[in-house]
């Protein structure tokens, strides 16, 4: 448990930007699942519009230290290969 008056701070502000970090990982897990469900449909248009949409949420997850850049990166990419094979 927290002594200090700065160590209880620390804890309530870890508090908060761990909230912060799990909705947006949760965002953007939400976009990816819409991508992959558009791709297992196999519906070119709507998968398409899905990682349209995924794409700024990945890369915003990424900077802001949710996910690693690489990681956004290699997903968007891999999601893009795939919404191209579906012609």
């Amino acid at each position: 448990m927290a002594n200090t008056k700065s160590a209880k701070k620390a804890v309530r502000v870890i508090a908060k930007k761990s909230a912060v970090n799990r909705d947006r990982r949760s965002r953007m897990r939400s976009f990816v699942r819409k991508v992959e469900e558009a791709l297992a449909s196999g519906d070119k248009n709507a998968a398409e519009e899905a990682l349209r949409a995924a794409q700024p949420e990945i890369m915003r997850a990424a900077q802001k230290g949710v996910i690693h850049k690489n990681t956004a990166s290699r997903k968007v990419s891999r999601f893009a290969q795939r919404v191209k094979a579906l012609a």
